[in-house]
């Protein structure tokens, strides 16, 4: 329950999550100057490869040379132990909350006053869902002229259009509704390119909650009100982050991850709520049919996306902390920030998947792949068929699994995050012409520039399991194995003949 797997304490804030790191010596601040115009990339980039510490830039640098007045935070979630502490939990404790989430979708029925007591670790993760309005908050202690060039905001790649926020979270809610209805709020990271000192593009995928709501807002031809956090606690950050059933609130869901409900304060100058614990607040509108063109910027895929119009925010305030620290980050081709992110979201959401679709043993999204192309699922197999069944269940189930273009499907003794056994299950249990399945005109990230129209791609699902029933009309071949005994004879004489080798 949640009560027994939370091992670390509450992160309220940003700074709270920093002074953990840097008394376990997992924060490295630099003093002497370093450019925010692709200096400060090359540092992140290196770093995030060797698994290194969160990043504290105390003398960042404009491009015109001159000093930024504050300080940048980035690698913040570069390895997985500071993701899951991120969520107050240590790497092994992942699979296991997971399990607590899996079961505060679909709880089991209550039987009886012993059940029901047992059950409080739930109830008390439900009341923590039910966010706390302030009347004063940290994230207003200044009030600062509406002027986005005084803010350290990087300019990652050499071909990228100018500086661009990467960890915005995005708060919008939908036309009809009211300012206190958070749990019709949407939370949503969404990069944002920096026009002028009151201007920037919210670069928003249609299918994403942000785009949902401006449209709403633009068929009543009413300005939408947006606000934007940055320097979030680190579990706003991740329930921004994770790709949620549209049902389900970010806010909501972020108490349950802190282990303690969000505490939000009104915005000053729009009609919204936003969280009173940030570093630094954006608020504004975005009026319909004010667009811009957005890019071209450095993506996860390893390219530079094409330049596309999106929607423009106008500025009408910036409150912040008390000496303010901007927090940033870069992607690229994996390894960066989001694919380790990535990788504890697939553990975290593992549970979840098998209620849904039970046969399922492992999946694993290879964060190579860009965290989401190829998913490698691992299943009990029991009838035929069945490998093309949880390959359409995964389609289907999550707006994020509609871009997995490749579904390997492999049995239950074959290891789904071993690429060496991925590829032994290939090349022995799978016959290209009867065990590949091909789908065309599917949903796709446009920015995926294999594909031959923008939005629109083909899928391909790989039965490598071993084929049963009508499937073959062969014999299938027996594995070869030894036996335990002979197995743990041969590790006892290693252990004595070759000490420190086994």
């Amino acid at each position: 329950m949640e009560a027994t797997i939370r091992s670390l304490p509450v992160f309220a804030d940003l700074r709270a999550f920093l002074c953990w790191a840097e008394l376990r010596g997992d924060l490295l601040r630099i003093s002497e100057p370093v450019g925010l115009c692709h200096e400060m990339t090359a540092v992140q980039v290196a770093t995030l490869r060797k698994a290194g510490p969160v990043l504290r830039f105390d003398a960042a640098v404009h491009q015109d040379g001159a000093r930024a007045g504050m300080s940048v935070i980035a690698n913040l979630f570069g390895t997985q132990a500071r993701v899951a502490a991120g969520l107050g939990l240590t790497r092994d404790q992942i699979a296991d909350f997971g399990e607590f989430l899996a079961s505060l979708r679909s709880p089991a029925p209550v039987a009886g006053m012993r059940d029901a007591w047992s059950r409080w670790p739930m109830l008390r993760a439900a009341l923590l869902t039910r966010p706390h309005t302030l009347r004063r908050a940290a994230v207003h202690q200044v009030t600062a002229a509406p002027d986005l060039l005084r803010l350290p905001v990087q300019t990652p790649w050499p071909g990228d259009a100018g500086p661009l926020i990467t960890w915005p979270v995005v708060v919008t809610r939908p036309h009809g509704s009211e300012a206190a209805q958070v749990a019709r709020y949407n939370l949503g990271v969404y990069r944002a390119q920096v026009l002028g000192p009151d201007r920037l593009i919210l670069r928003w995928l249609a299918h994403r909650g942000g785009a949902a709501h401006a449209r709403s807002w633009a068929r009543a031809g009413q300005p939408m009100p947006v606000a934007i956090a940055l320097g979030a606690d680190p579990a706003t950050l991740l329930a921004a982050a994770l790709p949620l059933p549209e049902t389900v609130s970010e806010i909501a869901f972020s108490g349950v991850l802190r282990g303690a409900r969000a505490e939000l304060v009104p915005a000053r100058t729009v009609p919204l709520l936003v969280p009173a614990n940030a570093e630094i607040m954006l608020e504004g509108w975005v009026h319909p049919d004010d667009v811009a063109p957005e890019g071209p910027f450095g993506d996860h895929t390893g390219y530079y996306n094409a330049v596309e119009t999106f929607p423009v925010m106008r500025i009408s305030a910036i409150t912040h902390r008390r000496d303010p620290l901007y927090l940033s980050t870069i992607t690229g081709r994996p390894p960066d920030e989001p694919s380790v992110i990535g990788e504890v979201f697939n553990d975290l959401a593992l549970p979840l998947i098998r209620s849904q679709i039970p046969e399922v043993r492992d999946l694993w999204l290879p964060p190579a792949a860009c965290s989401y192309r190829i998913a490698v699922v691992s299943i009990d197999k029991r009838y035929p068929g069945q490998a093309r069944r949880v390959m359409m269940a995964l389609w289907g189930m999550l707006a994020q699994f509609s871009y997995t273009k490749m579904v390997i499907v492999v049995d239950a003794d074959i290891d789904a995050r071993n690429w060496d056994d991925i590829a032994w299950a290939m090349a022995t249990r799978m016959d290209p012409a009867r065990d590949v399945m091909v789908l065309d005109g599917t949903p796709m990230d446009y920015l995926d520039f294999a594909s031959p129209r923008a939005g629109l791609a083909g899928k391909i699902g790989i039965d490598a399991t071993t084929k049963i029933g009508t499937e073959t009309t062969r014999d299938w071949g027996q594995v070869m194995v030894l036996d335990p005994r002979d197995e743990a004879f041969a590790a006892d004489l290693l252990a004595r003949h070759m000490p420190g080798k086994t």
